[in-house]
Protein backbone atom coordinates (compact mmCIF):
# COMPACT_ATOMS: atom_id res chain seq x y z
CA UNK A 1 0.00 0.00 0.00
CA UNK A 2 1.31 3.36 -0.92
CA UNK A 3 2.40 5.47 2.15
CA UNK A 4 0.73 8.71 0.53
CA UNK A 5 -2.66 6.84 1.45
CA UNK A 6 -1.74 7.39 5.13
CA UNK A 7 -0.59 11.13 5.50
CA UNK A 8 -4.69 11.77 3.18
CA UNK A 9 -7.32 10.43 4.58
CA UNK A 10 -9.50 12.77 2.93
CA UNK A 11 -11.03 10.90 -0.39
CA UNK A 12 -10.31 12.48 -3.70
CA UNK A 13 -13.30 10.39 -5.15
CA UNK A 14 -16.48 9.59 -3.43
CA UNK A 15 -19.30 8.24 -4.73
CA UNK A 16 -22.59 7.87 -2.86
CA UNK A 17 -25.56 6.01 -3.38
CA UNK A 18 -25.01 5.28 -7.03
CA UNK A 19 -28.39 3.88 -9.01
CA UNK A 20 -28.91 3.72 -12.66
CA UNK A 21 -31.59 1.82 -14.46
CA UNK A 22 -31.01 0.94 -18.50
CA UNK A 23 -35.01 0.30 -19.16
CA UNK A 24 -36.70 -1.08 -16.46
CA UNK A 25 -33.08 -3.06 -15.71
CA UNK A 26 -31.26 -1.68 -12.37
CA UNK A 27 -28.00 -2.28 -13.51
CA UNK A 28 -26.24 0.26 -10.86
CA UNK A 29 -27.88 -0.51 -7.42
CA UNK A 30 -26.41 1.57 -4.75
CA UNK A 31 -23.11 1.85 -4.99
CA UNK A 32 -21.12 3.90 -2.55
CA UNK A 33 -17.09 4.26 -3.29
CA UNK A 34 -14.35 5.89 -2.56
CA UNK A 35 -9.97 6.40 -3.67
CA UNK A 36 -8.00 8.50 -1.82
CA UNK A 37 -4.64 10.07 -2.92
CA UNK A 38 -2.00 7.58 -3.95
CA UNK A 39 -4.23 4.66 -4.22
CA UNK A 40 -5.20 2.08 -6.33
CA UNK A 41 -8.95 0.82 -6.07
CA UNK A 42 -9.77 -2.44 -8.68
CA UNK A 43 -13.02 -3.06 -9.13
CA UNK A 44 -14.16 -6.38 -9.87
CA UNK A 45 -17.31 -8.54 -10.89
CA UNK A 46 -18.39 -10.94 -13.68
CA UNK A 47 -19.54 -9.44 -17.21
CA UNK A 48 -22.64 -7.76 -16.58
CA UNK A 49 -21.94 -6.89 -12.92
CA UNK A 50 -22.45 -2.98 -13.66
CA UNK A 51 -18.55 -2.35 -13.28
CA UNK A 52 -18.64 -0.06 -16.54
CA UNK A 53 -21.77 1.12 -15.91
CA UNK A 54 -20.11 2.60 -12.34
CA UNK A 55 -17.16 3.94 -13.71
CA UNK A 56 -18.87 6.07 -16.37
CA UNK A 57 -21.14 7.38 -13.64
CA UNK A 58 -18.27 8.47 -11.56
CA UNK A 59 -16.40 10.16 -14.69
CA UNK A 60 -20.01 11.57 -16.06
CA UNK A 61 -20.28 9.82 -19.37
CA UNK A 62 -23.49 8.90 -17.90
CA UNK A 63 -25.83 10.67 -15.36
CA UNK A 64 -26.78 8.56 -12.48
CA UNK A 65 -30.75 8.35 -11.78
CA UNK A 66 -29.90 8.66 -8.01
CA UNK A 67 -26.84 9.10 -5.84
CA UNK A 68 -24.15 11.89 -6.45
CA UNK A 69 -20.05 11.76 -7.15
CA UNK A 70 -17.78 14.47 -5.54
CA UNK A 71 -14.33 15.05 -6.45
CA UNK A 72 -11.88 16.13 -4.13
CA UNK A 73 -14.76 17.30 -2.15
CA UNK A 74 -16.59 19.16 -5.17
CA UNK A 75 -19.93 17.88 -6.00
CA UNK A 76 -19.82 17.02 -9.95
CA UNK A 77 -23.29 18.04 -10.73
CA UNK A 78 -22.61 21.43 -8.83
CA UNK A 79 -19.20 21.92 -10.88
CA UNK A 80 -19.21 19.35 -13.67
CA UNK A 81 -16.67 22.03 -15.65
CA UNK A 82 -14.62 22.20 -12.93
CA UNK A 83 -14.56 18.48 -12.02
CA UNK A 84 -13.99 17.32 -15.17
CA UNK A 85 -10.64 19.54 -15.05
CA UNK A 86 -9.64 17.03 -11.80
CA UNK A 87 -10.23 13.80 -13.86
CA UNK A 88 -8.46 11.69 -16.62
CA UNK A 89 -9.96 8.92 -17.91
CA UNK A 90 -8.81 6.30 -20.16
CA UNK A 91 -11.11 4.47 -21.96
CA UNK A 92 -11.54 0.31 -23.17
CA UNK A 93 -11.25 1.32 -27.08
CA UNK A 94 -8.93 3.75 -28.34
CA UNK A 95 -10.38 6.73 -29.17
CA UNK A 96 -7.64 9.05 -30.85
CA UNK A 97 -7.96 11.75 -33.94
CA UNK A 98 -6.50 9.43 -36.36
CA UNK A 99 -6.20 12.41 -38.67
CA UNK A 100 -3.93 13.93 -36.01
CA UNK A 101 -0.20 12.79 -34.78
CA UNK A 102 0.67 11.32 -31.45
CA UNK A 103 2.31 14.34 -30.77
CA UNK A 104 -1.07 16.56 -32.13
CA UNK A 105 -3.60 14.11 -30.19
CA UNK A 106 -1.85 15.19 -27.06
CA UNK A 107 -1.65 18.97 -27.42
CA UNK A 108 -5.18 19.18 -28.74
CA UNK A 109 -6.03 17.59 -26.02
CA UNK A 110 -5.23 19.99 -23.54
CA UNK A 111 -6.46 22.96 -25.57
CA UNK A 112 -10.45 21.31 -24.26
CA UNK A 113 -10.05 22.13 -21.06
CA UNK A 114 -10.43 25.14 -19.02
CA UNK A 115 -8.22 26.77 -17.34
CA UNK A 116 -6.13 25.71 -19.87
CA UNK A 117 -2.88 23.77 -18.36
CA UNK A 118 0.37 25.93 -18.41
CA UNK A 119 2.93 26.03 -20.83
CA UNK A 120 1.24 22.90 -22.67
CA UNK A 121 3.85 22.26 -25.30
CA UNK A 122 5.73 21.42 -21.94
CA UNK A 123 3.48 19.34 -20.94
CA UNK A 124 3.46 17.24 -23.95
CA UNK A 125 6.78 16.91 -24.56
CA UNK A 126 7.55 15.80 -20.29
CA UNK A 127 4.37 12.91 -21.41
CA UNK A 128 5.96 11.69 -24.44
CA UNK A 129 9.37 11.30 -23.02
CA UNK A 130 8.28 9.79 -19.82
CA UNK A 131 6.06 7.42 -21.57
CA UNK A 132 8.53 6.63 -24.34
CA UNK A 133 6.76 7.83 -27.36
CA UNK A 134 9.02 10.83 -28.31
CA UNK A 135 10.49 8.76 -31.30
CA UNK A 136 6.63 8.36 -32.71
CA UNK A 137 5.85 11.78 -31.82
CA UNK A 138 5.08 12.55 -35.51
CA UNK A 139 3.31 9.04 -35.92
CA UNK A 140 0.03 8.43 -36.63
CA UNK A 141 -1.76 6.58 -33.93
CA UNK A 142 -3.13 3.89 -36.25
CA UNK A 143 0.49 2.90 -36.84
CA UNK A 144 1.50 2.26 -33.38
CA UNK A 145 1.55 -1.02 -31.58
CA UNK A 146 -1.18 -1.95 -28.52
CA UNK A 147 1.13 -1.58 -25.86
CA UNK A 148 2.13 1.90 -27.43
CA UNK A 149 -1.37 2.57 -28.81
CA UNK A 150 -2.52 2.37 -24.34
CA UNK A 151 0.38 4.02 -23.36
CA UNK A 152 -0.57 7.08 -25.71
CA UNK A 153 -4.45 6.91 -24.14
CA UNK A 154 -2.91 7.36 -20.52
CA UNK A 155 -1.10 9.93 -21.70
CA UNK A 156 -3.64 11.72 -23.03
CA UNK A 157 -5.78 11.25 -19.92
CA UNK A 158 -2.40 12.71 -17.97
CA UNK A 159 -2.50 16.07 -20.20
CA UNK A 160 -4.39 18.20 -17.69
CA UNK A 161 -2.61 16.87 -14.89
CA UNK A 162 -5.52 15.28 -13.28
CA UNK A 163 -5.64 14.17 -9.68
CA UNK A 164 -8.22 11.06 -10.19
CA UNK A 165 -7.34 8.99 -12.45
CA UNK A 166 -10.04 6.31 -14.70
CA UNK A 167 -8.28 3.32 -15.99
CA UNK A 168 -11.31 0.89 -17.64
CA UNK A 169 -9.52 -2.61 -18.73
CA UNK A 170 -6.65 -0.85 -19.73
CA UNK A 171 -4.48 -4.03 -20.91
CA UNK A 172 -6.83 -5.70 -22.66
CA UNK A 173 -5.42 -7.58 -25.86
CA UNK A 174 -1.87 -6.35 -24.60
CA UNK A 175 0.93 -9.26 -24.69
CA UNK A 176 2.53 -9.87 -21.18
CA UNK A 177 5.58 -7.51 -21.99
CA UNK A 178 3.04 -4.58 -23.20
CA UNK A 179 1.22 -5.48 -19.70
CA UNK A 180 4.01 -5.02 -17.37
CA UNK A 181 5.24 -2.15 -19.11
CA UNK A 182 2.15 -0.56 -18.09
CA UNK A 183 1.70 -1.80 -15.02
CA UNK A 184 4.86 0.46 -14.65
CA UNK A 185 3.73 3.22 -15.67
CA UNK A 186 0.22 2.68 -13.11
CA UNK A 187 2.51 2.14 -10.28
CA UNK A 188 4.75 5.28 -10.86
CA UNK A 189 1.10 7.20 -10.98
CA UNK A 190 0.01 5.90 -8.06
CA UNK A 191 3.16 6.92 -5.87
CA UNK A 192 2.99 10.20 -7.69
CA UNK A 193 0.01 10.63 -5.56
CA UNK A 194 -2.89 9.93 -7.92
CA UNK A 195 -6.34 8.12 -7.16
CA UNK A 196 -6.69 5.53 -9.45
CA UNK A 197 -9.96 3.30 -10.31
CA UNK A 198 -9.23 0.36 -12.24
CA UNK A 199 -11.18 -1.97 -14.10
CA UNK A 200 -9.64 -5.60 -15.07
CA UNK A 201 -10.74 -9.21 -15.81
CA UNK A 202 -6.91 -10.04 -15.33
CA UNK A 203 -6.87 -11.30 -11.86
CA UNK A 204 -3.18 -10.88 -11.39
CA UNK A 205 -3.08 -7.39 -12.67
CA UNK A 206 -6.13 -6.31 -9.72
CA UNK A 207 -3.85 -8.39 -7.12
CA UNK A 208 -0.52 -6.98 -8.56
CA UNK A 209 -1.72 -2.68 -8.52
CA UNK A 210 -4.68 -2.85 -6.22
CA UNK A 211 -4.58 -1.21 -2.77
CA UNK A 212 -8.05 -1.54 -2.24
CA UNK A 213 -10.95 -4.21 -4.07
CA UNK A 214 -14.69 -3.30 -4.65
CA UNK A 215 -16.43 -6.51 -6.07
CA UNK A 216 -19.92 -5.79 -7.59
CA UNK A 217 -22.62 -7.89 -8.17
CA UNK A 218 -25.49 -7.18 -9.95
CA UNK A 219 -24.81 -3.83 -9.52
CA UNK A 220 -24.37 -4.10 -6.14
CA UNK A 221 -21.01 -4.00 -3.48
CA UNK A 222 -20.65 -7.53 -2.30
CA UNK A 223 -17.12 -6.66 -0.84
CA UNK A 224 -14.83 -4.28 -0.12
CA UNK A 225 -11.39 -3.69 1.39
CA UNK A 226 -8.17 -4.51 1.13
CA UNK A 227 -7.43 -7.59 -0.80
CA UNK A 228 -7.08 -10.45 1.91
CA UNK A 229 -10.12 -8.77 3.76
CA UNK A 230 -12.24 -9.43 0.51
CA UNK A 231 -10.74 -12.90 -0.58
CA UNK A 232 -11.75 -13.73 3.56
CA UNK A 233 -14.85 -12.56 3.05
CA UNK A 234 -15.93 -13.73 -0.07
CA UNK A 235 -13.39 -17.11 -0.68
CA UNK A 236 -12.37 -18.23 2.78
CA UNK A 237 -9.19 -18.83 4.84
CA UNK A 238 -8.19 -21.78 3.31
CA UNK A 239 -8.48 -23.25 -0.64
CA UNK A 240 -8.46 -27.08 -0.55
CA UNK A 241 -7.30 -28.80 -3.62
CA UNK A 242 -7.48 -32.18 -4.44
CA UNK A 243 -8.23 -35.00 -7.15
CA UNK A 244 -11.50 -35.00 -9.03
CA UNK A 245 -11.59 -38.94 -9.63
CA UNK A 246 -11.15 -40.33 -6.18
CA UNK A 247 -13.74 -42.76 -5.27
CA UNK A 248 -15.03 -40.17 -1.83
CA UNK A 249 -16.17 -37.70 -4.32
CA UNK A 250 -19.40 -38.22 -3.57
CA UNK A 251 -18.47 -38.32 -0.06
CA UNK A 252 -16.86 -35.25 -0.03
CA UNK A 253 -19.73 -33.53 -1.67
CA UNK A 254 -22.04 -34.94 1.17
CA UNK A 255 -20.01 -33.59 3.77
CA UNK A 256 -19.33 -29.97 2.43
CA UNK A 257 -23.44 -29.72 1.68
CA UNK A 258 -23.99 -30.86 5.13
CA UNK A 259 -21.08 -29.00 6.41
CA UNK A 260 -22.72 -25.42 4.99
CA UNK A 261 -19.51 -25.09 2.92
CA UNK A 262 -19.78 -24.36 -1.07
CA UNK A 263 -20.29 -26.85 -3.77
CA UNK A 264 -16.55 -27.68 -5.32
CA UNK A 265 -14.93 -25.83 -8.42
CA UNK A 266 -13.96 -28.44 -10.65
CA UNK A 267 -10.91 -27.50 -13.19
CA UNK A 268 -9.33 -30.03 -15.07
CA UNK A 269 -8.95 -33.26 -12.65
CA UNK A 270 -8.96 -31.22 -9.73
CA UNK A 271 -11.47 -30.15 -7.37
CA UNK A 272 -11.59 -26.88 -5.30
CA UNK A 273 -13.42 -25.76 -2.65
CA UNK A 274 -12.97 -23.18 -0.04
CA UNK A 275 -13.03 -24.10 4.24
CA UNK A 276 -12.53 -21.54 7.29
CA UNK A 277 -10.23 -22.34 9.99
CA UNK A 278 -12.92 -24.90 12.02
CA UNK A 279 -13.79 -26.39 8.86
CA UNK A 280 -10.71 -27.57 7.55
CA UNK A 281 -10.03 -28.74 10.68
CA UNK A 282 -12.71 -30.75 10.50
CA UNK A 283 -12.50 -31.73 7.11
CA UNK A 284 -9.06 -32.98 7.77
CA UNK A 285 -10.13 -35.04 10.93
CA UNK A 286 -12.99 -36.80 8.82
CA UNK A 287 -10.75 -36.98 5.54
CA UNK A 288 -7.30 -37.48 7.08
CA UNK A 289 -5.91 -40.17 4.92
CA UNK A 290 -6.53 -38.33 1.69
CA UNK A 291 -3.62 -36.73 -0.04
CA UNK A 292 -4.88 -32.98 -0.50
CA UNK A 293 -3.05 -29.12 -0.91
CA UNK A 294 -4.31 -26.63 1.13
CA UNK A 295 -3.18 -22.78 -0.02
CA UNK A 296 -4.10 -19.47 0.69
CA UNK A 297 -7.46 -18.07 -2.07
CA UNK A 298 -6.10 -16.14 -4.57
CA UNK A 299 -8.57 -13.15 -6.83
CA UNK A 300 -9.02 -16.15 -9.18
CA UNK A 301 -10.63 -18.20 -6.61
CA UNK A 302 -12.85 -14.87 -6.51
CA UNK A 303 -13.45 -14.74 -9.75
CA UNK A 304 -14.45 -18.51 -10.46
CA UNK A 305 -16.61 -17.72 -7.48
CA UNK A 306 -18.34 -15.03 -8.69
CA UNK A 307 -18.86 -16.38 -12.76
CA UNK A 308 -20.06 -19.75 -11.20
CA UNK A 309 -22.44 -18.06 -9.03
CA UNK A 310 -23.53 -15.98 -12.39
CA UNK A 311 -24.23 -19.34 -14.44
Amino acid sequence: MSAVIQNNPKPLLAAHGLVKHFGSTRVVDGVDLQCRSGEILGMLGANGAGKTTTLRLCYGFLQPDEGSVFIDGVERQKDPDGVNRQIGVCTQDDTFDTDFTVRDNLLWFGHYFRPRPTDLESRVKELLDRFDLTRYAKAKPDTLSGGYRRRLMIARALVHQPKVLFLDEPTTGLDPQARMAVWELVDGLRNEGLGIVLTTHYMDEAERLSDNLLVLKEGQVVSVGAPRTVLGDLVGEHVVVLDAKIPQAEMIESWLDKEGFSEPTRILNTWQFALDGAGLARFSAAFGQLRFEVRPPNLDDLFLQLTDDDS
